[in-house]
């Protein structure tokens, strides 16, 4: 059985909304878009580097494929990122996507649960970027194995947080590091359920 890891930059007060542009996600009129950009620091980029290398395949929502499928099929042929997202699999959780140019895309949509954990059979590890409502969904579905957290020294006050209505979870802290810029890595690897705690649900409809 493969792993599901999901990475995340977030800020201390839990945001993860719209980290990377200005316009990435306005939902709720939210406007602090690309609030990472401060802290860009060459060793964040080394582990940003090290996760996507890491895996083999990558399950994205609809917003976030569309951010990335704008960007990286151009992107700098040199970075070892370009290389990599461009040839792996990729699964996109969306009902109503019809543009699937990106290289070797799918898009997949009914019980997410069900289809997430038939990928997990095929694929020795699946990154999840992004996507608050599929991690969400997966989260309850007791599917997520590791979070890689990226948590930024900054309070953002609204927007939309990575673990907002989420059950009970048991994780193991397996690396922690803080960089100059302030920026503090966090990566948790999840504790097998205990009776009680959590139980597998069917996840509800796609957007």
């Amino acid at each position: 059985m493969g792993r599901l890891v999901v990475t995340a930059f977030m800020s201390i007060d839990g945001v993860v909304q719209a980290p990377g542009l200005a316009e990435e996600d306005p939902d709720n009129g939210f406007t602090f878009g690309g609030w990472t950009q401060a802290y860009a620091d060459p060793a964040v980029t080394r582990l940003i580097t090290r996760s996507v290398l890491a895996a083999d395949a990558l399950l994205l929502g609809r917003r976030t494929y569309e951010i990335f499928a704008s960007f990286w099929p151009t992107a700098d042929p040199a970075d070892p990122r370009t290389v990599r997202l461009n040839e792996q699999p990729k699964y996109v959780a969306s009902s109503t996507l019809t543009d699937l140019r990106w290289n070797n895309s799918t898009r997949i949509e009914g019980n997410l649960a069900e289809i997430v954990s038939d990928l997990k059979t095929r694929h020795r590890e699946i990154s999840l970027w992004g996507s608050t409502t599929v991690i969400s969904q997966l989260l309850h579905a007791d599917l997520v194995d590791e979070f890689v957290l990226l948590v930024y020294p900054i309070l953002l006050g609204p927007g939309k947080r990575l673990f907002d209505s989420t059950p009970r979870l048991s994780l193991h802290l397996t690396e922690s590091t803080t960089y100059t810029t302030g920026v503090a890595l966090h990566t948790y690897q999840r504790v097998p359920t205990v009776p009680g705690e959590m139980s597998a649900k069917e996840v509800g409809p796609l957007r």
